[in-house]
This record gives C-alpha cells, sequence and structure tokens, in this order.
C-alpha cells in the first residue's frame, strides 16, 4: 500500500535533512499514527505520500505506483485515490456544506447524478445531514473538520491522510472527530494520521510509528504515545538519582551540564515521565533543529498558499464549467421547444389540409347529385293503356294506326278537330268537304 525505500529529504537552505534514510511499509487497511515533535519529519512524510514534495534520495511507492518516476500528468488522477484532512479546515468561506464536498467530485468530472446520490450519503455518514445548506461561519470548529472529513472521503479514496485533524479541537469534539475516523478505517480505508494528541493514540491503541530528528525511532503495534525520545533532561545535580533510574531502564546515562540540560529541556515539547531519560552528547545540536523546524514551517506555509491558489482556480474552472453547461442546457431546451412548436404547427396544417380536401370532396359530390336528371314516375293508369290502338280508317280512306306509346287525355283532346270538340262530329269520322281543319287545344 504505502512503502518507503531509503527516503532522505533534505529542504534547500537546510543544514540537516528533514527524513534522514526511512525504511517503512503501512499495509492495506491499517489505521497508523506518526508521533513526534514539531520538525520531527510527519508532516514532510505526508506530504511525499501525497507527491506534494519528491524526495531527495531514495524511492516511495503508494498504491502500486512509483512516485519517483510517476510524470506530472498523472499526478492528479493519482491523488483521486487519495483523501487529505487537514488542521485548519481549508472549507471554501463563499460556498454551504453540500457544495464544499460536491466541489472535490466536480474538479475530478464526476457527473451531476453521481454528486446528488455521493454528497447527501456522505454528509449522513459524518453527522452534517441536516446541515447542508449552512455556510462554514456558520458552524463550529468540530463541524468544519467533520465538512472537511467529507470532502475527504466523498470519492471512497484508498487512503485517508490525516494532519494534525484535532489539533484545534476541544477534548470532547476530538473524540468525535476520532470515532468517525475509526469508522471510515473500520470500512477499509488505510488511515494515516499525524498527531501529538497523546490521549488520542493511547486510547486508540493503533500501530505508532515514531520519529525523531528525521528518523523513526519506534514502529510499535497496539502502541500508545509514551515515547522513547528524551523527556527529562539530567544534570550533574541528581546525576546518581538518575543513574539508578536509567540502569533500571536498561540504559546508559549521559551526564551534561546544567546550561546544556536547560537549553536542551526548552527545546523539547515533551512532557516529562517520571523515568528520566539521558541526553546523549549531541543533544546540544537540537538548537539549530528549532531553526530547521522554523524553516519547514515557513516551507510549508509557502506550500499551503499555493494549494490555496489552486484551490481557488479550481474553483473557478469549475463555476465557468458550471456556467457553460447551464448555458448549453438552456439552448438545448430552446432548440426542443422550438422544435416541439414547428411539429405542433405542421400537425395544424396538416389537419386543415384534410379538411379541406374533405370539403372539396363533398362539394363535388353534391354538384354531382345535383346534376343528375329527375326521373319522372309512370302513373299506375298508364299501364292499362294498350300499346297500339286499332287501325282506323283516315280521310282519303287509308288505314290510320294509333301510336304504340301511351297516350294521355290531353294529348287526345289536342288532337280532336274542331268539329268533334264541338260535338257536331263522333271523333274519328271522315270529315266533310266542308274545308273543316283540326285546330289546337282550346281553353
Amino acid at each position: 500500500m504505502i512503502r518507503f525505500d531509503h527516503i532522505t529529504k533534505q529542504y534547500p537552505g537546510t543544514t540537516r535533512p528533514a527524513l534522514n534514510s526511512i525504511d517503512v511499509e503501512i499495509l492495506r487497511g491499517e489505521f497508523v499514527f506518526l508521533v513526534g515533535a514539531s520538525g520531527s519529519g510527519k508532516s514532510s512524510c505526508l506530504r511525499l505520500m501525497l507527491k506534494e514534495e519528491k524526495p531527495t534520495s531514495g524511492s516511495i511507492h503508494v498504491l502500486g505506483q512509483n512516485l519517483r518516476s510517476i510524470s506530472n500528468r498523472k499526478v492528479p488522477y493519482f491523488r483521486r485515490n487519495l483523501g487529505v484532512v487537514f488542521q485548519d479546515f481549508r472549507l471554501l468561506p463563499n460556498k454551504t456544506v453540500y457544495d464544499n464536498v460536491a466541489f472535490s467530485l466536480q474538479v475530478i468530472g464526476k457527473s451531476r447524478g453521481f454528486i446528488q446520490e455521493a454528497v447527501p450519503d456522505t454528509l449522513q455518514m459524518v453527522g452534517l445531514a441536516e446541515k447542508s445548506h449552512r455556510f462554514p461561519h456558520e458552524l463550529s470548529g468540530g463541524e468544519q473538520q467533520r465538512v472537511a472529513i467529507a470532502r475527504a472521503i466523498v470519492n471512497k479514496p484508498q487512503i485517508l491522510l490525516a494532519d494534525e485533524p484535532t489539533g484545534n479541537l476541544d477534548p470532547t469534539t476530538s473524540a468525535g472527530i476520532m470515532s468517525l475516523l475509526a469508522s471510515i478505517n473500520a470500512a477499509g480505508t488505510t488511515v494515516v494520521m499525524a498527531t501529538h494528541e497523546a490521549g488520542i493514540v493511547d486510547k486508540m491503541k493503533r500501530r505508532v510509528i515514531e520519529l525523531s530528528g528525521g528518523q523513526i525511532v519506534r514502529d510499535e503495534r497496539q502502541g500508545g504515545y509514551a515515547t522513547t525520545a528524551i523527556n527529562t533532561i539530567v544534570s550533574a545535580a541528581d546525576a546518581a538519582a538518575s543513574a539508578t533510574a536509567l540502569a533500571n531502564g536498561g540504559l546508559a546515562p549521559v551526564v551534561v551540564s546544567a546550561a546544556i540540560a536547560q537549553a536542551a529541556s526548552e527545546a523539547l515539547t515533551y512532557p516529562s515521565i517520571p523515568i528520566p531519560v539521558a541526553v546523549p552528547a549531541a543533544a546540544p545540536a537540537e538548537a539549530p533543529a528549532a531553526a530547521s523546524w522554523a524553516e519547514n514551517m515557513a516551507a510549508e506555509q509557502a506550500q499551503q498558499a499555493e494549494l490555496a491558489q489552486a484551490q481557488h482556480e479550481l474553483q473557478a474552472r469549475a463555476e465557468a464549467q458550471a456556467l457553460a453547461e447551464a448555458q448549453a442546457q438552456a439552448e438545448a431546451q430552446a432548440q426542443a421547444e422550438a422544435l416541439a412548436h414547428a411539429q405542433s404547427l405542421a400537425q395544424q396544417a396538416q389537419a386543415l389540409q384534410v379538411q379541406a380536401q374533405a370539403a372539396a370532396l363533398a362539394a363535388v359530390a353534391a354538384q354531382a347529385q345535383l346534376s343528375k336528371p329527375a326521373q319522372q314516375p309512370v302513373p299506375a293508369a298508364a299501364a292499362d293503356v294498350p300499346s297500339a290502338e286499332p287501325t282506323l280508317p283516315d280521310e282519303s280512306g287509308r288505314s290510320m294506326t294509333r301510336p304504340a306509346f301511351p297516350v294521355t287525355q290531353h294529348e287526345v283532346t289536342e288532337q280532336l278537330t274542331l268539329a268533334e270538340k264541338l260535338g257536331l262530329r263522333a271523333p274519328g269520322a271522315s270529315p266533310d268537304q266542308t274545308g273543316e281543319q283540326i285546330v289546337g287545344p282550346t281553353r
């Protein structure tokens, strides 16, 4: 999972390396405390794991990658498998709790659907589901650190690096944060935490790696915070008592002058423990270590400023990308609405055309019906009229045959002569020689 092979790291302008030939391996799923005095190399170890720094010599393997040979182009993809929690939270002040956690997913290009599902689940895990719309200044220190932890784990990293995550918190709040980190570790995430909180380390009983002067002086399974480093300085005034105590502890005492002992005591930050430990002969060199620590802190602050600037640039980039996506979505929606409107108009025009065609067909049918001649009914009496009438002689004595078609009473009357109409001569009788003529019907 994480392996340091002969790692040495020396910052420019310093005379002593921050890390000196470190060899250590951290396995998958472990919870490891890095302990030691300020400037002992804890933060340098974390920065090397994150590839914020390059080792002066030696090789580092994290998640199977050799960090000395990995290209800068692949570093962002490598870091997606690591989560980082800082002492000072480093939240974006102008964004809500939800947006702070979602920001780390937006930067790496996660989809909106993934973000909307992952962020609420993570906030629920850290106990902030009800405060997702609040801003950082509206939260307590412990709640802000929980937001930072949620941001670090929302992408489900394989490794979580925590640099003094409880340094600014009270003991009760710190206990809650450590309980949260323990549950994250129980889910399978490897946790590496740098701390100087003795109570936390003693209570959790996890693996402890102690650094002193850039070297590993202790690597203990289920260890506590008590260190093998110098805790009580032995001066010549109490040499006899110290010699007895050291002999009982299996150590050989080294006696120094009271002035050196006082200087060394001021340089150390560990609390005293009952059994005194001797100061080695090189103890006076601790004074330059303070200067080296100050330089390291200055370098760390500069890096933090660079990181803050990078976060600001990433935020601006993410906001620009979100704006572009919103504009593209608005354009797509406008195009969809225009297409739907055009389709609706086309359907209406088609319907009107169909109606016009139907009306035209109806008009043609009506005109044809009006143009068709009406059939005259045949009177029932006409069926009794014989097809032909008897042959009658005309005036010259020749036979005259009536037409075969039916003859109505009106037509018969029209063909009568004036004499016949006046009753002077029987119908059909031969006219006399008086020159009588057939006349038309009278009214």
